[in-house]
C-alpha cells in the first residue's frame, strides 16, 4: 500500500468514541517500510513544511510552536501543542483534543509484515463533535465544519503524504 486510503476506524481506535451522536470522523492510512514508532511519526507529522503553514497562522492566534516542541510532544514529555491538548496517549496511539474541544486528531501506528519484510502502517484520522441544533434538537456538526469537510479530506491526505516524504528522508 503505497498510496494513502481512506479506511474505517480501526476498533481500538481512542478516536472511535467520536463516531457517533451526529458527529463526523474520518481516519486515512499508509504503510511505510520498516518499522516507525509513534514518536517518530508525530514529530515528523507536526514538523512537515505544510503543517508548518498551519503553525504559523496560528502564531497569528497567539498560540506559537516549536520544532521541540512538537519532538517533547511525540517523546511524551509534553501534554500540549500550540491549540491541542493531549486526551489520551499509549504506546501505540495519540489523541490530541483542541481547545474548544470541538475537533480531535489522532494517531496510531500498526506494525505489520508483507513477505518477508517487516512494514508499519501510518494511521491519521480526526474528528468533529456534534452540538445540538436548537432549531432542530438534533446533534450536527453544523453547516460550518460540514461546508469545510471536502477541504478537510484532502488537507489530511496532504498531511499524511509530507509526512511521509518527512520520514522518508529523517528515516
Amino acid at each position: 500500500m503505497t498510496v494513502i486510503q481512506t479506511c474505517a476506524l480501526p476498533e481500538q481506535a481512542f478516536l472511535s468514541k467520536y463516531a457517533e451522536d451526529g458527529g463526523y470522523t474520518d481516519c486515512f492510512v499508509i504503510e511505510m517500510a520498516g518499522e516507525i514508532s509513534l514518536a517518530a511519526f508525530v514529530e515528523a507529522f507536526y514538523t512537515t513544511w505544510l503543517f508548518k503553514l498551519e503553525r504559523a497562522l496560528l502564531v497569528l492566534a497567539a498560540k506559537p510552536s516549536t520544532d521541540l516542541q512538537a519532538k517533547e510532544l511525540a517523546a511524551g514529555t509534553r501534554s500540549t501543542f500550540p491549540a491541542w491538548i493531549v486526551e489520551e496517549r499509549a504506546e501505540h496511539q495519540l489523541l490530541m483534543c483542541d481547545l474548544t474541544t470541538r475537533t480531535r486528531s489522532w494517531f496510531m501506528i500498526a506494525a505489520t509484515i508483507r513477505g518477508t519484510r517487516r512494514a508499519t502502517l501510518l494511521f491519521f484520522g480526526s474528528a468533529v463533535t456534534a452540538t445540538i441544533n436548537e432549531a432542530t434538537g438534533e446533534e450536527t456538526i453544523g453547516p460550518i465544519f460540514h461546508s469545510l469537510m471536502g477541504f478537510h479530506r484532502i488537507y489530511s491526505k496532504a498531511l499524511l503524504h509530507a509526512t511521509r516524504s518527512r520520514l522518508n528522508r529523517t528515516g
